[in-house]
């Protein structure tokens, strides 16, 4: 009996052991508490120190929401002077137009000016020194642009030199047939008022009525009541 009981405690089937610890339990939980305090303590330092390191102050959130109101600030003038640049291009380019427009004109003038120096010097060189003559037509045109429509043009001259101003008027008048019924037509309002120092050229378009034939244009220059020159063009 005794040595089987003595094999029991040898073999695998003996009795279990347990080996406990002579620590109190409410030592173990304080020591356990004020390990846990430590590493937290370590972990709170830690984190100081990294956000130390990287310049990242209780200030940040401030001073990153006032960095994003100057970049919107920023976006802002941009968009405006992006505005203005943009204006400022239209106006430079609408002025440049308007300059270019302005030069084509004066170069116009400038060319119309020449021809009427041209003419002056021709129509001086025509005109004879002794000349008692005023008011003379020197030519009649007309031109049918339409069975509806007549150009004419008048050119008047006074072949004087240092000729005084001219106060008249200039009476048109076209002939011809109407429906084959004889016809005669004047300048619409009348004699135009002529005014002029040594020469004038006058010109204009008539609308003319339905079924009108122009045989004959009949030009008059007139001084108060006299007649001072009659020139008749024939189609």
């Amino acid at each position: 009996m005794k040595f089987r009981l003595f094999r029991r405690r040898l073999t695998i089937s003996s009795p279990r052991m347990s080996v406990r610890s002579a620590l109190p339990w409410p030592l173990r939980w304080i020591a356990g508490a004020v390990m846990l305090g430590f590493s937290a303590a370590i972990a709170l330092w830690a984190f100081e120190f990294g956000r130390d390191i990287a310049g990242l102050d209780g200030n940040a959130k401030a001073e990153l929401a006032l960095l994003r109101e100057e970049v919107a600030g920023l976006r802002s003038d941009r968009d405006k002077a992006q505005s203005i640049a943009n204006t400022s291009g239209s106006l430079l380019t609408a002025e440049k137009a308007a300059q270019e427009k302005m030069m084509s004109q004066i170069k116009q003038l400038e060319l119309e000016n020449r021809s009427l120096r041209d003419d002056l010097g021709f129509f001086e060189k025509l005109l004879p020194a002794g000349s008692t003559e005023v008011a003379t037509i020197r030519s009649l045109q007309a031109e049918l642009l339409s069975e509806m429509q007549l150009k004419w043009q008048v050119l008047v001259i006074q072949p004087v030199k240092d000729a005084p101003n001219f106060n008249g008027k200039l009476e048109l008048t076209l002939n011809g047939t109407q429906a084959g019924k004889p016809w005669v037509m004047a300048l619409p309002g009348g004699a135009q008022a002529l005014q002029f120092k040594q020469y004038r050229r006058v010109e204009g378009v008539l609308d003319l009525p339905p079924q009108a034939v122009v045989k004959t244009v009949t030009a008059k220059v007139i001084e108060g009541g006299t007649v001072r020159s009659v020139q008749i063009f024939k189609f």
